[in-house]
């Protein structure tokens, strides 16, 4: 993936080199910030491992935002 093609901040990407989905932060110093659906530690990844999330993949997030906010909410 090209810099220019990198979703903007708040999209829903796969990170094909980890095999993890994650929630774009930021673009800084050619790398692509990002942060776990859910809980966890962001990480950075390299543009060319990161593609925009199947329908999938996407859910996939979301659930897991879902249920880390259950778990904060008890």
């Amino acid at each position: 993936m090209q810099a220019a093609e990198i979703p903007e901040s708040g999209s829903v990407v796969l990170d094909r080199a980890r095999d993890r989905v994650g929630v774009v932060l930021f673009m800084r110093q050619g790398m692509v910030h990002l942060r776990p659906a859910g809980e966890g530690e962001p990480w950075v990844a390299h543009p060319r491992d990161v593609s925009p999330a199947s329908p999938t993949d996407a859910l996939r997030a979301r659930v897991a935002e879902v249920n880390a906010a259950r778990r904060w909410a008890r």
